[in-house]
């Protein structure tokens, strides 16, 4: 049981998010004292009300912590305090905890219970090694070659199947109570035992051989003031190392000095967050001297106090105590294992966590043992299987003591006891119906069959290589397949409720792209089709896609008589490039050939002519094709269209594209308002410039700033350089020098960010950010842009764009200076300087001029909204649990789909206290009861017939009672769901959020996705799948029923932590609809034939124990029941659990409906197994009672007598065998030929070993079946029990698909329909999901912009300026004095909030 810090320590992991950094840092310096007193007073006075504020925060939420706990009221309780109360106390009092519930999940710092803090002294390890810290060795790994065999077997027979049949194969080796060989139930025992141990074998090995290649890695150590190159297994903490560009970080480190100007450094934090934007981090002044002169930084003693391990990534408190002085350290200042170092030549760190106690190691969790829904529901029906035959034994044992009581006694002449029993009547019979208890439980024990557990293993096995091997799900441009990285749920894919998703890698592939813009009221960016007046937008693959239609007239219009499907929702064309090849794709090129063969070739004169007066200048105006003239011949169909050609700038970029014309014609033009559009770009922003190899590259704090930046470069305004006082451009060839008068930095508040630059004597500020705030500080006067503007900003938002609007004012130069004085003023204010600095900023950003707005595409992965759309009418609900804000968040809710403008509310919950979160989620919930209570059901339309149903295909209704049908959704940030997932309202928000259709949390910890996750678990008893590409997605992963890894961009961390990998999102939709229901069907109708052939087997020898006194003898030869269920039924069973399908891939994915089943456990449940176990009992007595009659006093042909038990024995087990072979073949739907060979084999594999068995190795039943099968009463018994048998299961079959079938019914029989008719028919696809543009327009914003404070900061201060012309001599401590070396681009962001005044 865990100690009460544990539990307290979990909760403040969310408490401790509430504070900010820089109030943790006072509180630290404040407690440390020392050298760094002055500034620790100044910034005391300066965060004081804040401070108090969230000390009152954390205080208030502690207190109600301490009511839950049972410790009395009043100021946040401590540590010592918890310590005295018992845990008995504590777990009663949150029975049903997520904070207790995870500590089995997350290795979180509190494992180790005598680490309150950590004392680390570089250079010395001596010192260090008293306090025993983790070595940087890491171990995922669960045997050694020592201990597998005696392991594994532990944990095998912890299995209540295995332990049974190792109890069973005990009794048989009792020769006085067993009737069978040991051998039938050893060799199946040993075969179950010897596939597990292999399997889990080699998936160790992989653990093994992927912990080796991480130990094995090389860094660069500081040993006796040399650098040493070292294995990362033999770092420890409180050595030096050395980093250097593009190596991942060793451990977590605190950082002493780096190559770049005031002990900068960038890093990627990809395989941690998920995000490829850089960071910024500092090292102290202190420690920069050291350069990287290794005889000083061998010298460094420092000694370092910090916090102990922690799995809070964004969280690190400690002190440097060195030469007298106390400096404060923060997470700014560390670099955390998992890091890549970028744009930095090199760096040096003290480590102060390694191995499993780094914080990518604490955020990874342990492994979790899953187990699926149907192996739980087995481990209940077995158990009841061993009850029932413990009444079968028990009641045989009865009736065996009263049998040898009353009868049985009087025959010891001919049945003479064993000398074991007593001779006395009572006791004999009592000792003999105990003995017989145990010869009938191994007798019996075949109704609870080993080879299920090894048929099962099997076919999961073989449906984990049918995903590997599904070239539907490989992806071409990083060349990567699907994966099953476990062998254990794949049926559980087929039942999956909910799915937890990351954004950033997961949904978007993180990659910014400028789309389109708005100037002066007119937009650019639509690319519209000349034939159709549809709009086309380009995808990933390099295809248009016909998103919707403008309104046109009947004239306009074009009938395309050879695309029946023209009307449909999306539609593709192939873009051609003027120098594109072609290649011969029927589905694509072929198609858009027939289109405007179509048109050219049409006679209607009006129709030519109203394609060719179509006003070209809004559609292709790069050599638009002239379809009426067009002379390609149908194999080399002419190109569409192609990008803008910008290849006269000779600083274009070659992956910029942008296809409308219209745009680069208004710059050539001289338009002035496009000019100031793009002037705005280029000088509005926080992007650094660098010259690598001769080409400019930009480093922007994010992706989107980077984007914009770009568009004005290919556009011809190119951002050249920059000083900390000076910003300089080429506006379409001509330079311009801007001096840079101030930086109005962005923040989440402010939502936006203005420079003030002179030129030429003139002064003019720069704005941009959302267009609600924008709009507010506009000029009066510009009614006729706002509407037009806005009009297309609505555009924008509506096709998912993130949107920025664009706008200037001139300033006086008197008004200007007197307003910068006011601005210092506020800027060094010890009192509300907030509110006075966003008080002067108020005053100057207002009276704008409106220029226009952008639209940025954060790029979706391909097919991401169809997925989504596919999934949603599959009954899967999707929540979205993402670090990014608030803003972002929406916007790609919107774009994939996940968010519409026909649902009837978004709930947002952003407040910042637990009453507040309450009000809104009560507010909510009787929003949503009224909705409820006053919508008309719906009626329930079959996707086949478009005629009403009463069947419900198992529940194809896939929302539960009382939950809404996707009306709503709901987005909460980080802040508030700490107080959302408390045990008070955690009830409370999961029925809100159950009633949305889609669900977003921003702003989330690692901890908080795996809590949510926790929480639809624990309540919801649902399946639940969680899917991401990052570090921070693992805990999510681990704490899942099944986790999916993206294999994507952003390392492998949560790919090595899953069960499954795709390489792309849409891959879900083919891994969930087409596998994961396959497998759920093939074990559902796997398992109801098992249970239904092995009662029909084993309840015979019940039949069989009435008429041989109860004795035990066994009905069937021993050596029929050993391969009963290894060879005769088993192979027809396997082909049927990997083969079997009904309904192909294709209909599986454009029916998703069909998923829903799944859903209701509604194919294999404790009543469909019970109507198995009936059906198998039924045949039982029919396969006993009616050759028992037909063989009962019968004689063969000559009047030899052929009732004997050997004869009746072979004749029951050959019909048993053919009944079932035939039950099979009924159950079968889809046949391969694997399936034909299992089946008919089986047959004649059955008359083949017997024929062996007996003949060459003289079995006791030598000739029985040969007699039999000579007799024509042998084939008529045969003929009517399999009549009597079948006949039933086929009338009820034929009369439920004929009066009520299931959408999988119909579906199969359309399936067949449509593969007869394939020849004659024009083939038409259903209308797919509404695509990512939709009809109609949105009224919300698209405002979405992930900059962060702070970055301004660093630009005017000029510590991030190198200097152009370095003095000789400055160069000190081996620090570089050239450019950084040539590395790839990455995006920055910022370090620390501020203002910013030149």
């Amino acid at each position: 049981m865990a100690p009460a810090p544990t539990i307290i320590e979990d909760f403040e992991l969310e408490v401790l998010e509430l504070v900010e950094e820089r109030s943790r840092r006072v509180r630290k310096r404040s407690n440390g004292g020392g050298g760094g007193a002055t500034s620790t007073k100044r910034d005391a006075l300066q965060v004081d009300p804040k401070t108090a504020a969230h000390t009152g925060l954390r205080d208030m939420v502690m207190e109600g912590w301490a009511t839950k706990v049972g410790v009395p009221k009043g100021a946040a309780p401590s540590k010592a305090a918890l310590n005295n109360t018992t845990d008995n106390h504590l777990r009663p009092q949150r029975p049903s905890s997520i904070y207790t519930k995870l500590l089995g999940i997350f290795s979180v710092s509190t494992t180790q219970t005598s680490e309150t803090d950590r004392r680390i002294m570089a250079n010395n390890p001596e010192f260090n090694a008293q306090f025993n810290y983790a070595k940087n060795f890491i171990k995922t790994s669960k045997y050694t070659l020592i201990n597998f065999i005696p392991y594994n077997l532990f944990e095998q027979f912890q299995r209540l199947a295995n332990f049974y049949f190792l109890c069973l194969l005990v009794l048989q080796l009792i020769p006085v109570i067993s009737s069978l060989s040991p051998i039938t139930t050893a060799v199946p025992l040993i075969g179950v035992l010897t596939v597990t141990a292999a399997k889990d074998a080699y998936d160790d090995f992989q653990r093994h051989r992927s912990d080796r290649q991480v130990n094995r890695r090389k860094s660069n150590v500081l040993r006796n003031g040399q650098l040493v190159e070292e294995y990362w297994s033999k770092v420890v903490v409180g050595d030096v190392i050395r980093m250097e560009n593009d190596q991942f970080v060793a451990a977590d480190v605190l950082l002493l000095s780096t190559s770049e100007p005031n002990g900068l450094c960038y890093i990627e934090t990809s395989e941690l967050d998920g995000e490829t934007n850089l960071k910024c981090k500092q090292c102290l002044p202190e420690t920069e001297d050291l350069g990287q002169d290794t005889s000083l930084i061998g010298a460094f003693q420092g000694e370092i106090h910090c916090e102990p391990p922690n799995n809070q990534l964004n969280k690190f408190d400690g002190t440097l105590h060195w030469e007298g002085n106390i400096h404060s350290l923060d997470n700014d200042k560390i670099l955390l294992r998992g890091c890549i170092l970028r744009n930095t030549n090199w760096c040096y760190g003290v480590v102060i966590f390694a191995g499993k106690d780094t914080k990518l190691m604490m955020n990874s969790g342990k492994t979790k043992f899953k187990r699926t829904s149907i192996d739980r529901l087995l481990n209940f029906i077995i158990l009841g299987i061993v009850f029932f035959l413990l009444s079968m034994c028990l009641f045989c044992t009865v009736a065996c003591g009263i049998w040898e009581m009353l009868t049985g006694q009087y025959f010891r002449v001919y049945l003479p006891w064993d000398s074991l029993i007593p001779p006395d009547p009572a006791g004999g019979a009592t000792v003999i119906a105990l003995l017989v208890f145990f010869s009938y439980t191994i007798v019996l024990n075949t109704v609870v069959p080993i080879s299920l557990y090894v048929s099962v293993e099997v076919i999961r096995l073989c449906q984990s290589f049918l995903i590997n091997w599904d070239d539907n799900m490989y992806y071409v441009k990083s060349g990567t397949h699907a994966k099953a990285r476990t062998t254990t749920l794949n049926e559980e894919l087929g039942q999956i409720e909910y799915i937890f998703s990351d954004k950033t890698g997961t949904l978007t592939q993180n990659i910014m792209a400028f789309n389109k813009c708005s100037i002066a009221g007119r937009s650019y960016g639509d690319v519209i089709d000349p034939r159709t007046g549809d709009l086309l937008e380009i995808n990933e693959s390099g295809t248009w896609v016909r998103k919707k239609a403008k309104t046109r007239t009947p004239q306009q219009g074009v009938d395309l008589l050879l695309c029946p499907d023209a009307a449909a929702d999306e539609t593709r064309v192939t873009l051609l490039g003027a120098d594109a090849s072609i290649e011969a794709d029927a589905s694509s090129g072929a198609d858009t050939w027939l289109e405007l063969q179509t048109l050219k070739h049409s006679n209607d004169a009006g129709l030519n002519d109203s394609a060719n007066d179509i006003n070209l200048e809004h559609c292709y105006s790069d050599n638009v094709l002239n379809l009426s003239a067009s002379t390609h011949e149908p194999n080399n169909p002419p190109p569409l269209s192609r990008p803008v050609d910008l290849s006269r700038n000779p600083y274009h970029e070659s992956n910029f594209k942008f296809y409308d014309n219209k745009l680069m014609d208004a710059l050539d033009a001289g338009d002035r308002n496009c000019e100031s559009f793009f002037r705005l770009l280029a000088l509005c922003h926080t992007v650094m410039p660098e010259e690598k190899k001769g080409k400019l590259e930009y480093q922007a704090q994010s992706p989107d700033e980077g984007a914009l930046v770009s568009a004005a470069r290919n556009f011809g305004f190119v951002f050249k350089s920059r000083t900390p006082n000076s910003i300089t451009i080429l506006a379409k060839d001509a330079q311009e020098v801007y001096e840079l008068l101030c930086i109005l930095d962005f923040n989440n508040v402010r939502k936006r960010m203005s420079v003030i630059l002179k030129k030429d004597g003139k002064i003019r500020l720069y704005c941009k950010g959302a267009d609600s705030i924008i709009y507010e500080r506009l000029k009066d006067g510009q009614d006729v842009i706002k509407r037009l503007t806005q009009e297309h900003l609505d555009g924008f938002a509506g096709d998912g764009l993130r949107t920025l609007c664009l706008a200037y004012k001139d300033l006086e130069e008197d008004y200007f200076q007197n307003w910068k004085t006011r601005h210092h003023e506020a800027a060094i204010s010890l009192d509300s300087r907030e509110d006075k600095l966003a008080a002067i900023y108020e005053e100057i950003e207002n009276d704008l001029i409106l220029l226009g707005a952008t639209a940025i595409e954060d790029k979706l992965q391909d097919g991401v909204p169809q997925t989504i759309a596919n999934l949603a009418l599959a009954g899967i609900k999707i929540w979205v649990l993402t670090g990014d804000k608030q803003e972002t968040a929406i916007n790609i809710g919107y774009s994939c789909q996940l968010l519409t403008d026909e649902m009837v509310n978004i709930f947002i919950i952003d407040t910042q206290s637990a009453s507040e979160v309450e009000d809104q989620l009560q507010k909510f919930r009787e929003e949503i009861r009224n909705v409820s209570a006053t919508k008309r059901p719906k009626t329930n339309v079959s996707v086949v017939t478009f005629s009403e149903d009463e069947d419900d295909v198992g529940g194809t209704n896939a929302t539960d009672s009382g939950e809404a049908n996707g009306d709503f959704a709901l987005v909460i940030n980080g802040h508030s769901l700490v107080f959302a997932l408390n045990a008070k309202y955690e009830r409370l928000f999961l029925e809100v959020a159950s009633h949305c259709k889609a669900v977003i949390c921003c702003r989330v910890t690692p901890l908080q996705k795996a809590m949510v996750v926790d929480l639809v678990k624990r309540f919801k008893k649902a399946v639940t799948l969680a899917v991401g590409d990052g570090a921070n997605d693992v805990s999510m992963i681990k704490t899942a029923h099944i986790g999916v890894g993206i294999s994507g961009q952003e390392g492998l961390q949560a790919v090595l932590a899953s069960d499954y990998s795709v390489a792309q999102f849409r891959y879900l939709e083919r891994l969930l609809l087409v596998h994961g229901r396959w497998s759920y069907y093939r074990m559902c109708k796997f398992l109801r034939y098992f249970f239904y052939k092995n009662f029909a087997f084993t309840l015979c020898h019940f039949w069989f124990a009435f008429f041989v006194a109860f004795s035990a003898q066994t009905l069937f030869d021993p050596m029929f029941i050993s391969v009963y269920n290894l060879f005769y039924t088993s192979m027809p069973v396997l082909a049927l659990g990997i083969f079997e399908q009904d309904v192909n891939a294709k209909n599986s994915i454009i029916y998703p409906k069909l998923y829903t089943p799944g859903l209701k456990n509604a194919l294999f449940n404790k009543r469909e197994f019970f109507r198995s176990a009936v059906h198998g009992f039924v045949t039982s007595c029919v396969l006993f009672f009616i050759p028992f009659g037909a063989y009962y006093n019968g004689m063969d042909q000559e009047g030899r007598s052929m009732t004997d038990q050997q004869t009746f024995g072979s004749v029951v087990a050959t019909i048993l065998v053919i009944v079932v072979t035939m039950q099979i073949c009924l159950d079968t739907s889809y046949w391969t030929l694997f399936n034909h060979i299992t089946i008919w084999g089986s047959l004649i594999f059955y008359l083949l070993l017997q024929y062996f068995y007996n003949y060459v190795l003289g079995g006791d039943y030598v000739g029985t079946l040969a007699k039999a099968m000579g007799e024509p009463m042998f084939y008529f018994t045969s003929l009517l029990t399999i009549v009597i048998l079948m006949l039933p299961v086929m009338a009820w079959r034929f009369y439920w698909v004929d009066v009520a079938p299931t959408l999988s019914d119909k579906v199969r029989f359309k399936q067949r329909h449509d593969a007869k008719m394939a020849s004659k028919r024009i083939e038409h696809d259903m209308l797919r999901t509404p695509s990512a543009r939709r009809s109609r327009r949105s009224i919300r914003s698209g405002y979405a912009f992930a900059h962060q404070e702070g970055f301004g900061r660093l630009i005017t201060s000029g510590k991030i300026m190198r200097p152009r012309n370095p003095k000789p001599g400055n160069v000190s401590n081996g620090r570089a004095s050239n450019f950084r070396p040539d590395v790839n681009k990455f995006k920055m962001a910022a370090p620390a909030p501020s203002t910013v005044e030149v």
